[in-house]
């Protein structure tokens, strides 16, 4: 009875979390399942994460139109409100391409192949930016620019002239860098049981790489065309002018950096340091042992006669 108990028991359990090894199977069984998925579920998930990550931009804007705050306090709230975008997509289910970076794990564990991984990479990446236009749209049709006197609206077009300023070098080492926390968040809901396990682990990465100024591609498919529009219509204030050529080269060289801290500085690693343990080979149980011990004897015993 004891032994059927344990059977069913799942991995893990009477601990608070997962162990590193044990999340790094959970990944790949997830990675599965999402190189498995059909296109157009993907595709629609997708957008529903481009929705929800744009949703936490729109908020960090709201933050970011109070000139009362100081510039940390500023960049703390802003990363705090933020993280309702990933803990959406982490707890509603939803595909994000900056998370899904993990999926190299299951790749690397020969559960599926690059072509599958890239696939899958590509149609989330075009759902996430349809998911960020078409909130783009909405909060232009519902005057989210006129919020706080206006002030949402030059927040917009300042954060948009910022971004689209950056020189590729900067935009690849800051995506780089946020793609390192943001997949660490992934990796850490993946280690946590309960729904509170996964919005702490969501909170604290993501309130650090906008604190920090890091450079987040997808929530970027949102500042930028907002930003874009908010300038075109005249809603931007004094702000720098937010340049097309600008914008691409932001969104290309994040992407890129994006792939390098998330695939490789977080996944391979953890593959490379976890993935190629093999199970100790368990110990005899005592009827195995005398069953041996039996033969032997018999072997023995034929060999004298």
């Amino acid at each position: 009875m004891a032994e059927q108990k344990s059977a069913g028991t799942s991995i893990g359990s009477g601990q608070d979390c997962l162990s590193p090894a044990q999340t790094l199977r959970k990944a790949a069984d997830v990675g599965a399942g999402k190189a498995s998925m059909p296109h157009w579920r993907a595709f629609l998930l997708a957008v529903m994460a481009g929705l929800f990550i744009a949703m936490g931009a729109a908020l960090m804007l709201v933050v970011k139109s109070d000139s009362s705050l100081g510039f940390a306090s500023s960049q703390i709230l802003s990363g705090l409100v933020f993280s309702v975008g990933l803990f959406l997509v982490v707890v509603a289910g939803a595909e994000l391409f900056t998370g899904n970076n993990l999926m190299v794990i299951g790749c690397l564990s020969g559960r599926y192949g690059a072509s599958r991984l890239v696939g899958s990479w590509l149609t989330v990446y075009a759902g996430n930016f349809v998911g960020s236009l078409l909130l783009v749209l909405i909060l232009v049709g519902a005057n989210f620019a006129g919020l706080n006197g206006g002030a949402v609206g030059v927040a917009a077009a300042s954060v948009a002239a910022s971004k689209a300023s950056l020189s590729p070098v900067a935009a690849f080492c800051r995506g780089i860098m946020c793609n390192v926390l943001v997949c660490l968040a992934v990796w850490m809901s993946f280690a946590g049981r309960s729904v509170a396990d996964k919005f702490l682990a969501c909170v604290m990465p993501v309130m650090g790489f906008v604190a920090s100024g890091y450079e987040h591609c997808v929530a970027n498919m949102f500042f930028l065309p907002y930003g874009l529009l908010t300038q075109s219509l005249g809603l931007g204030g004094d702000a720098s002018v937010v340049l097309l050529a600008g914008a691409c080269s932001n969104l290309l060289w994040v992407t890129l950096g994006k792939l390098v801290g998330g695939a490789v500085l977080v996944g391979c690693t953890y593959w490379l340091a976890l993935g190629r343990e093999r199970p100790k080979a368990p110990a005899p149980s005592a009827s195995v042992a005398e069953q041996g011990s039996a033969d032997t004897s018999r072997l023995e015993d034929k060999s004298l006669s």
